[in-house]
C-alpha cells in the first residue's frame, strides 16, 4: 500500500488483560499495518490492572516502538472500562481496536481501512468461524440473539471485537458500561446516532494462552445489569 498526505491519521488501541503472551506480537503487526497506512499513528495499549507481568512487557517495548503509548489502570475496572479508555483517550483520526488475547489477527485491519468511506464511519468485523470450545458458541449465539431480539441490533456479530471507527464519532456516542455489554452499547448507540456502518468478514483463532475474562460469575452478573440498564436507559429515547 502506497502512502498519501491524504490518509487519516490512526490510533490502533489494545485493552489488556493478563495478555503477557500474545501483546507483544499484536504490537508487532500493529505497527506493520499502520505504517503501511500512514506515518500519523499511534499504537495504544490500555492494561486494565495486569497480574501477570504484562506491564512489565509493555514498558520494554516502549523502547522499541516509539509509537507505542500505554495507559494503566492500578486495578482491574472490567473490559468496559478499558475499552472507553481507549476510545476517549484515542488522538486520532481513526480508531481501530481489538482484544488483547491474539483471537483475532490484527493483520486484517488491511481489509477494513479500505471500506472506510466518506460515507462510512464504523466498520464491523463478523466471524467467518468462531474458534472456541462449544460452551462459549453457545453463550455467544444467546447474547446475539438477544441482541438482536431486545435492542434490536441489525449487525450480523455484535460480539465481534474487531472494529474501525471515526473517533469524532464520540462527541455523540457516550458509553457507561464497565462489562463486555459495551460492545452492543456501543453499536446500538452508533446505530441510533445516525452513523454508516459496514461490515466485513474476517477469522477468528483459537485462544493460544490464558483465560476468558468474562467467563466467572461476578462479571456475568455485571453484565446482565449493564444490558438491563442500557434498555431503560433506551426506553427514555436516550443514548448518552
Amino acid at each position: 500500500m502506497t502512502l498519501t498526505n491524504h490518509k487519516p491519521s490512526l490510533t490502533i488501541f489494545f485493552p489488556c488483560y493478563n495478555d503477557r503472551e500474545t501483546i507483544g506480537n499484536l504490537i508487532k503487526n500493529a505497527n506493520t499495518v499502520a505504517q503501511e497506512w500512514t506515518h500519523d499513528y499511534e499504537i495504544l495499549v490500555i492494561d486494565d490492572g495486569s497480574s501477570d507481568g504484562s506491564r512489565d512487557i509493555l514498558k520494554n517495548l516502549q523502547t522499541r516502538y516509539p509509537h507505542l503509548r500505554t495507559l494503566f489502570h492500578e486495578e482491574n475496572q472490567g473490559y468496559g472500562a478499558a475499552l472507553q479508555s481507549g476510545f476517549y483517550g484515542a488522538k486520532k483520526d481513526w480508531i481501530f481496536y481489538t482484544d488483547g488475547d491474539g483471537q483475532y489477527d490484527v493483520l486484517e485491519l488491511r481489509k477494513l481501512l479500505p471500506l472506510m468511506s466518506e460515507g462510512v464511519d464504523f466498520v464491523n468485523g463478523y466471524k467467518l468461524k468462531r474458534s472456541d470450545a462449544w460452551y462459549r458458541k453457545v453463550l455467544g449465539g444467546i447474547y446475539t440473539i438477544t441482541a438482536k431480539i431486545i435492542f434490536r441490533i441489525r449487525i450480523r456479530d455484535v460480539n465481534c471485537d474487531f472494529r474501525l471507527m471515526k473517533r469524532r464519532m464520540f462527541e455523540t456516542v457516550k458509553l457507561s458500561s464497565k462489562s463486555g455489554a459495551v460492545g452492543l452499547e456501543l453499536v446500538k448507540k452508533v446505530e441510533l446516532a445516525g452513523f454508516k456502518i459496514m461490515e466485513c468478514p474476517i477469522h477468528h483463532y483459537p485462544r493460544s494462552y490464558g483465560r476468558s475474562q468474562f467467563l466467572n460469575l461476578r462479571r456475568i452478573i455485571q453484565t446482565i445489569l449493564d444490558l438491563v440498564r442500557l434498555r431503560l436507559q433506551l426506553n427514555n429515547h436516550s443514548y448518552e
